[in-house]
């Protein structure tokens, strides 16, 4: 999490939250409306309406008039693999410290799609600590002055207490759900500089650091953890937080070509191996290592964060590489939150934003802090409000909850993202889902009500969004 951008968000001025007693969706879960229906459900911070399903819309044959957002479900983009949250080493500890009754319901909210669920369906892990764990840590810290070449004192003890139960608990509510994994820093003994915070990969330790995510990945697998993709280093370009690593592009570039993708090669290693992970300012980061075509084969893709740059940089990375899949793996919203000013700004740029600009997933930093924004590495972020803050077995939902539940309950793994015009107060995005139905999501992104209608084949839905509000369509098959 880049610190830099703390004051661009303090700005923001309450927040609006949920007790976990008080679920937000108004219905008991998602009915099929009849064949000449669309299901409406609204979110609009300015009436307190939290993902509440509407009355269902009905479609009317024939061309439509005004403001129209033609959907055309012919012209295909890219899979989406999921929405979700990283689940930081703090997240976890607060979750799985409730009381066994209050997780399992908290946990079927966030991760079943079914009747009041939201349907996470990707999540994010640190390897090692990130900078919201209570310690910085690795999976093989030694004495200092000492090395461990051969891995023989790997563990992933420190993610057994809480990290690992709580995994385990949301696989057996989404068996499918994909996993990314993220290290913020090597094993300090790997490092220029001997510390957890900044310093660069020794180059006498590419092999071992290779070998270092092998072992993690098959370690996890033991566990009955599958990771579907890992990034090489989180923010490679910001070594000021704690902990973490500067990686320069030519570094990674020749750690990749060299060590890692040979090391998954031999040890017959499927997880994804993807770029970059930092700010949308620097597209040439990635691309400067995809023009290598020795460490391009081994890459799925290249990640983004948006603290920096504009969104369409994904777009200029898929225009170099179409071949190469492109993922947005982290926004943080800072504390206390302003559900109206960060729901449009979340939607418009990222839900909307990122998928039409190629990625296949968003997701949200971070799942969960407790009202201090805890726990935090020492010189780690003090500001970053969670999706959920957790005290006990009190829940409160914050903006990044219902950024993310406007997408993730209904836009299912699998789906595909279609065409739909582009207006400039009524930004939008629309998917084909996997059952053959179709997903459309607006932000009307003006100070005013908004009236239009959505065409899709020879049909349309007349509706009107509250300004500042979104609304997710669904018409199904």
């Amino acid at each position: 999490m880049s610190q830099f951008i703390f004051p661009l968000f303090r700005a923001f001025g309450f927040v609006v939250i949920y007790s976990v007693t008080t679920l937000c969706f108004g219905q008991s879960g998602s009915k099929k409306t009849g064949s000449g229906e669309v299901e409406y459900w609204l979110t609009d911070p300015g009436r307190q309406v939290l993902f509440v399903k509407q009355p269902p819309l009905s479609l009317v044959n024939g061309p439509a008039s005004g403001e129209v957002i033609h959907v055309d479900a012919t012209q295909t983009y890219q899979t989406i693999d999921g929405f979700g949250y990283t689940l930081t080493g703090g997240s976890a500890t607060l979750i799985h410290s409730m009381e066994s009754k209050a997780r399992a319901a908290l946990l079927n909210e966030l991760f079943s799609a079914t009747g009041k669920g939201i349907g996470v369906s990707y999540l994010r892990l640190s390897i090692g600590a990130s900078d919201l764990d209570e310690r910085v840590f690795s999976y093989d810290d030694v004495p200092a002055g000492e090395t461990d070449l051969k891995l023989a004192k790997f563990s992933l003890a420190p993610n057994r207490d809480h990290l690992i139960p709580v995994l385990k608990e949301i696989l057996a509510i989404n068996p499918t759900i994909k996993i990314l994994g993220s290290p913020w820093s090597p094993p300090a003994w790997m490092k220029s500089n001997g510390n957890s915070k900044g310093g660069s990969l020794k180059s006498m330790y590419y092999d071992v650091y290779a070998r270092y995510f092998v072992k993690y990945i098959q370690e996890m697998a033991k566990e009955g953890i599958r990771i579907d993709a890992i990034t090489i280093q989180n923010e490679p370009l910001h070594p000021g937080n704690n902990p973490s690593l500067l990686m320069l592009p030519a570094e990674q570039a020749l750690f990749i070509k060299k060590n890692l993708g040979p090391a998954f090669k031999t040890a017959r290693i499927k997880t994804k191996i993807i770029l970059y992970d930092h700010n949308a300012d620097r597209p040439d980061y990635p691309i400067s290592i995809l023009n290598d075509a020795e460490a391009r084969k081994y890459v799925d893709g290249s990640a983004f964060h948006l603290y920096a740059g504009p969104i369409t940089a994904l777009s200029e990375v898929h225009n170099a590489y179409p071949d190469k899949n492109l993922y947005f793996t982290e926004q943080w919203i800072g504390a206390p939150g302003n559900l109206k000013g960060d729901l449009a700004w979340h939607v418009r740029e990222l839900i909307i934003g990122a998928t039409r600009n190629w990625s296949r997933t968003v997701l949200q930093w971070n799942l969960a802090a407790d009202p201090e924004q805890k726990p935090h590495t020492p010189g780690g972020c003090t500001e970053c409000l969670g999706a959920l803050t957790i005290k006990g077995n009190s829940v409160k939902r914050n903006p990044a909850y219902y950024n993310v539940a406007v997408a993730s309950k209904f836009v299912r793994p699998g789906s595909v993202r279609i065409a739909s015009d582009t207006l400039k107060s009524l930004p939008n995005v629309a998917f084909k889902t996997p059952e053959g139905g179709t997903a459309v999501i607006v932000l009307n992104d003006s100070k005013v009500p908004q009236k239009f209608a959505i065409a899709l084949r020879n049909n349309h839905i007349s509706t009107t969004l509250p300004a500042g509000a979104v609304g997710t369509y669904v018409w199904n098959k």
